[in-house]
């Protein structure tokens, strides 16, 4: 992958969200802002980070690119931690259906849903799905995604998993985008699985997961812990065996019923629990307790049409917060990250402070990374997007407006 010798001088904002690890309550409040500040990307790795009066004589570096950003806020390349954009087909009737007062689950029950993107992605070759894929990190690079989390779990076979989980790895080693692999093979039931559940988890935990291990095809391992799709004791079950083959821990958790899952998250001391609209109060507190992230998607509740997570209370109450786009063909088909801003501040009332520090430090943590990216730090990768605009705060203010006008990664200018 291409790294490159950079200078961002005189930004108006350099937004640094400063840290190696997740922000949490009222710490994400601190982004730790340069006002007229500079970097320096060397070889792709960030060298410096300060005010321009006092960087280091320019003409020392004659090998770097210089960017002048008067004007424009600087801030760290955002982290979709959340996302399934490896998929075959798509679900444009459902989304009809929904809108005439068709729920999510009564049509995943009738063999819509993730079943019905199952059969495409099964059908579908390697090269097709890597060209879509590929398109679509394009998009995601325009903005200002610099890591992006993909999950398998659309095929439910295990020549269908290793194919997704293949298509990723081929992209995170061609496309500018960095890619977090996920392996979700417990994301429903197969048809030829129906009313054997326990039977389907032997199958992923056996036959699957150890092949995704050995080959090197996933970081984190993924379930859907839900009524009627796996329940707490199943994804228990299935987290623990994936955490004995060295497997970090994510969790689909309290989306449509209060299951337990924050808690479960919080038990295994997982990387982040996902979604959270229906997360108990003793939930969130484990959540705030275990230092577990909880990812919150409201482009999928917007999609849906339901409640959001309760964001402001669980900031309250201590929690780390990530913002993800759940990017997937049926419950949210989007990547749009102003979108996610302006849900997140408008209706999830987080401060857009709060936004930014979620979709960038906080995401990363999501996916084990805060320690490489998510931050304009000294040592970290040079990962960053310039805005438009002289603030951060134009991000929910622009309201469905793409404000990236530069897209950096490891110090290549997008």
């Amino acid at each position: 992958m291409r790294q490159g010798n950079l200078i961002i001088k005189n930004a108006s904002q350099l937004v640094t969200c400063s840290a190696f690890s997740a922000k949490k309550g009222r710490e994400m409040s601190d982004l730790q802002i340069i006002e007229d500040g500079t970097v320096i990307i060397t070889d792709g790795v960030i060298t410096y980070v300060g005010k321009d009066a006092d960087c280091p004589v320019l003409s020392d570096f004659p090998n770097h690119k210089i960017v002048d950003a008067t004007g424009k806020a600087v801030l760290p390349g955002f982290v979709d931690s959340h996302t399934h954009f490896i998929f075959g087909g798509y679900r444009e009737e459902e989304f009809s259906w929904r809108m005439r007062g068709d729920s999510y689950m009564s049509i995943m029950e009738r063999g819509g849903g993730i079943h019905n993107t199952m059969t495409a992605t099964r059908k579908a070759t390697f090269d097709e799905l890597k060209e879509a894929g590929r398109k679509r990190l394009d998009s995601m690079l325009k903005l200002g995604i610099t890591t992006v989390e993909g999950k398998s779990g659309y095929g439910m076979n295990k020549e269908t998993e290793l194919k997704q989980l293949e298509v990723m790895k081929a992209l995170n080693e061609e496309h500018p985008v960095d890619i977090v692999s996920t392996f979700m093979g417990a994301h429903a039931t197969p048809a030829e699985y129906k009313g054997r559940e326990d039977a389907f988890l032997d199958y992923m935990i056996k036959e699957v997961m150890p092949e995704v291990r050995e080959k090197d095809l996933a970081e984190c391992c993924d379930i859907f812990c839900e009524k009627n799709v796996f329940d707490i004791g199943q994804s228990r079950r299935y987290l623990t065996a994936a955490r004995n083959l060295g497997f970090k821990l994510k969790i689909h958790a309290d989306e449509i019923v209060t299951l337990g899952g924050a808690e479960l998250a919080a038990e295994l001391k997982a990387l982040s629990a996902d979604h959270l609209l229906q997360a108990s109060d003793n939930g969130i507190e484990d959540l705030a307790e275990s230092g577990v992230v909880a990812t919150l998607l409201p482009c999928t509740a917007f999609s849906l049409k339901e409640h959001y997570a309760r964001g402001r209370y669980m900031i309250d109450s201590g929690c780390a917060v990530a913002l993800a786009t759940d990017l997937n063909p049926g419950s949210s088909f989007t990547n749009s990250i102003p979108l996610l801003f302006a849900l997140a501040c408008i209706y999830m009332q987080l401060s857009p402070e709060e936004a930014v520090a979620a979709l960038t430090i906080n995401g990363a943590a999501a996916v084990g990374r805060a320690d490489k990216i998510g931050s304009i730090d000294v040592g970290k990768q040079g990962d960053l997007v310039i805005l438009e605009f002289p603030s951060y705060k134009f991000l929910p203010y622009h309201i469905g407006m793409n404000i990236v006008e530069k897209t950096i990664k490891n110090g290549v200018v997008y």
